[in-house]
Formats: C-alpha cells, sequence, structure tokens
C-alpha cells in the first residue's frame, strides 16, 4: 500500500508534465477542454510553468496553441538570462518528443494529475491553518481540491432555474457613503463587481476611495486598502479625518481624542502599500488569499490606483496596460474572490477643464469602461475647490441610470464629502455655489439684462 502512494507521487513528475506540454502543442481540441482547470503552478520546473502560461495566454486570445514562431517573439522579452536558456532547452525537448506522445494515456489522466497537484498545495497551505486551528477550512480546500475538472454545469435552464435566478437578483451590495449614488446603484457595489472613480489629478480620487472604505468600516465589514502612491500612514491619516472630521493639520495635536473615536469603530481595516507599477493585480490575490487563509477574508477591497498596477500578462506590458489590461484582471478577480473592488482612474489632459466627466476623458478608456460595472467622475475646478463643492457624474452603472450628475460638497481638510440630489435643498445651494452653478447664475443674469435693455 506504501509502495502504491510513493508511485502517485512521482508518477506526475516532470517527465509526465513534459508530455502534457507536447500534448497540448499539437491537440487544440485538449487544449480547449483544460485550458479552464490547469494553471502554471501545476508545473514544476520554471521553463514549463513559463512555457504553459504563455500557451494558456495564446489560447485565451486566439483559441488555439501557440507556434514556435509565437514562443521565440515572447521569449526574446525575457530579460533573465538563464531562464531563458532552460525554456529554449525545454522547448527544444517538447517540440521533438510531439509524435512520440501517448495522446490518449495524457488525456485519461490529466484529471488526476489536477487533483495531485492540487492536493500538493493543500498540504501546504495547512500548515498555517492547523496552527491556527482552521480545520473546517482545511476540509473545504481539499474538497475543492477533489473537485477539479468534474463540473458538469452546462448553463442555466431558463424555465427550470427560475426561482433559482431570481434569488440571485437579490444581490448582497455594500452601499457607499452617499445614498443618491446608492440609489442608482440598487444599494451599492456587489461581490463580482468593479467600480470606479475617475478624477485629472489633484481633484480627491484617494480621499473618494478612503470615504467609501470607511462607511464600510462604519458598517461593521472588513476593508483591505492597498495604496500604490500614498504611504501607508498617509493613508490611514485620512481615514484618521474621514472617521473624525478632524481637520488633517490637527491629527497630530488631537491624537488621543482621534484614537478615542476610532476605537469604537464596528469594522476591520487593513492598509497596504505596494511600489507603482510594483505589483500586478495578481500578487494583490495572493496577498487576498493568504488573509483568507489567516480567517480574515475582506468584504471590500480598494485598490488605490489600479493605473499604477503591473499587468501581469505575457504580452508587452505597454500594450497590454494600454488596452486597460489592468481593468479586466481587476474584475476577474473581483469574480474569482466574490468580493467588491472600487479603484480610480486618471483623465487625459483635456478633462481638466472639463464642467463634467465623460468617457472619452478617461486615458485609455475602452477597456476600463468594458470591464467595470459602476464608473463615476468628479470634477472640481478652481471655483470650486474655493467653495468646497464639486461634481459626481454617473458615466456607466450597470443597475440602473446613468448619464445623472450630481452637485456634491467636498472639503480635503476635514474629509467631508456629501452627495446631494440636484432638486434638494442642499443640492440646490451647492449647485450655486459650484464653478458650472455660477456660470449658469451668470448667463441667466445676463439673459435678464439683455431682456430688459429690450
Amino acid at each position: 500500500m506504501q509502495e502504491k502512494q510513493t508511485d502517485t507521487l512521482s508518477k506526475y513528475g516532470q517527465s509526465f508534465q513534459s508530455k502534457v506540454v507536447s500534448s497540448l502543442l499539437v491537440d487544440g481540441k485538449f487544449l480547449d477542454t483544460i485550458s479552464e482547470i490547469t494553471t502554471a503552478k501545476f508545473f514544476e520546473n520554471d521553463a514549463n510553468k513559463w512555457i504553459i502560461s504563455e500557451i494558456l495566454a495564446y489560447h485565451s486570445e486566439y483559441r488555439k496553441p501557440p507556434t514556435l514562431d509565437v514562443f521565440k517573439s515572447q521569449l526574446s522579452k525575457v530579460d533573465n538570462e538563464v531562464l531563458k536558456k532552460t525554456v529554449v532547452e525545454q522547448l527544444r525537448h517538447v517540440f521533438t518528443n510531439v509524435g512520440n506522445v501517448d495522446l490518449d494515456y495524457i488525456k485519461d489522466e490529466f484529471k488526476n494529475f489536477c487533483i495531485n497537484q492540487n492536493l500538493k498545495g493543500v498540504i501546504l497551505q495547512s500548515v498555517d491553518l492547523l496552527q491556527a486551528g482552521s480545520y473546517d477550512r482545511i476540509k473545504d480546500l481539499v474538497d475543492s481540491a477533489m473537485k477539479v475538472g468534474t463540473e458538469t454545469n452546462l448553463g442555466m435552464d431558463y424555465i427550470e432555474d427560475f426561482d433559482l435566478r431570481a434569488e440571485e437578483l437579490n444581490r448582497t451590495t455594500v452601499p457607499t457613503k452617499w445614498n443618491p449614488i446608492n440609489d442608482l446603484m440598487d444599494g451599492g457595489l456587489g461581490p463580482g463587481e468593479l467600480g470606479v472613480v475617475v478624477a485629472p489629478s489633484g481633484v480627491g480620487k484617494t480621499w473618494i476611495l478612503t470615504a467609501i472604505g470607511a462607511e464600510a468600516v462604519r458598517r461593521g465589514l472588513s476593508v483591505v486598502h492597498y495604496t500604490m502612491e500614498l504611504s501607508e500612514h498617509y493613508v490611514g491619516a485620512r481615514y484618521d479625518t474621514v472617521f473624525t472630521q478632524i481637520p488633517s493639520t490637527e491629527l497630530k495635536e488631537k491624537k488621543e481624542e482621534v484614537k478615542a473615536k476610532i476605537t469604537n469603530l464596528n469594522g476591520k481595516l487593513l492598509i497596504k502599500y505596494f511600489p507603482p507599477k510594483g505589483v500586478s493585480v495578481k500578487k494583490l490575490q495572493q496577498h487576498i488569499e493568504k488573509m483568507v487563509t489567516l480567517d480574515n477574508k475582506p468584504d471590500v477591497i480598494i485598490v488605490d490606483y489600479a493605473d499604477l498596477l503591473l499587468s501581469h500578462s505575457n504580452k508587452s506590458d505597454s500594450t497590454y496596460a494600454e488596452q486597460g489590461g489592468v481593468y479586466i484582471d481587476l474584475r476577474g478577480m473581483s469574480g474569482e474572490l466574490e468580493i467588491p473592488i472600487w479603484t480610480a482612474s486618471q483623465t487625459n489632459r483635456s478633462a481638466i477643464d472639463s464642467e463634467v466627466i465623460e468617457a472619452d476623458k478617461i486615458a485609455d478608456s475602452y477597456a476600463k469602461v468594458m470591464n467595470a460595472d459602476f464608473i463615476m467622475s468628479w470634477s472640481r475646478k478652481s471655483k470650486d475647490k474655493l467653495n468646497d463643492t464639486a461634481r459626481a457624474h454617473i458615466m456607466k452603472n450597470r443597475f440602473g441610470p446613468d448619464g445623472i450628475t450630481f452637485p456634491c460638497k467636498m472639503n480635503t481638510n476635514t474629509g467631508y464629502i456629501e452627495v446631494y440630489d440636484s432638486t434638494s435643498p442642499d443640492g440646490v445651494i451647492a449647485t450655486k455655489q459650484s464653478a458650472s452653478g455660477q456660470l449658469e447664475t451668470k448667463k441667466l443674469l445676463h439673459k435678464k439684462y439683455v431682456e430688459n435693455m429690450g
């Protein structure tokens, strides 16, 4: 019995894995079948990991295996000379042995291979979980590993699954601080959904994201705020201001008052710094998964902000980023983890003097707009900053109407941000105080002057 177990562990070693790589290069239908259940982490040497990543990325876009010329092109972008050399040797090996692979055997054993590799990962994860006493979590991981490749669901039966889909329409949402926004979003942002705040530099994207995160914490939820621009301490100070309404300039001298107020908060907040262009969405997801293993799964993720993330795509990073690849990755992460994600995006220069910012003002806008579920732009002219006013415009909304603009009050010294219905008394006042409102007032006065003169 012991001998059989040992055989199982060695059965799917590097020799088998190299045969899998060869099989995927010659059998497009096999690649179609396994593309959703395999991952590069199942393969033990770096060369095979790189090759599998390339195969899966190419198949995702073109629905067929890559050619040797494709590999050569992608390999030219690899800076690690040691990796490059080992990949060349491995490619030579797998292409040479393509004709010697027993495809039927590889296909029959592939499901067991995936289960085996998944279980190896579970064993490694279980060490920390055992120490933490998270036995139910270990059981769930083992059960999940054993189910690899057993998915038989062909889709939703429109009639038979009526009750189920009706129930699914009742989204579990996390509201923002602003009721007019929540009403348009049918309650807020839900699991698997991506919300984006769009604004020019200096408007206050971090303040807006902080206000969203703070509201979730007030509601007793757990929030992780990733910052790529400001330090952890600086972002923490912004939360201090938002929670206490103590001006940022007075935080040092009133630290005991701040501490007393934030101690009574119901939720949790973790602030994590990564250097700009120093981390990908994949790395963020790994960090979240580590939190999950420690029974600290967040309810909301704040990414401040997405334009400063790296793409983990194997394509040219610059091209892929321009196409909004990071936003594709973010939405994928939200869906996989079932956690709502809020992030921000920079506008192009033409948006600085805009009364209302539309989609054409977003830098590299197409893929960002396509992949976000909700986008709201914020605009503040010089007059607005003097008067503590702003305008929030609903650019895209999968949950309800869009194209609506709200007058806002916004003070970045106290962290006070409020969104008003334009017809409410506070909304009317805010509109009149804003740059756009003052412009409309001037137009109206000019019109009356002309009429009186006539």
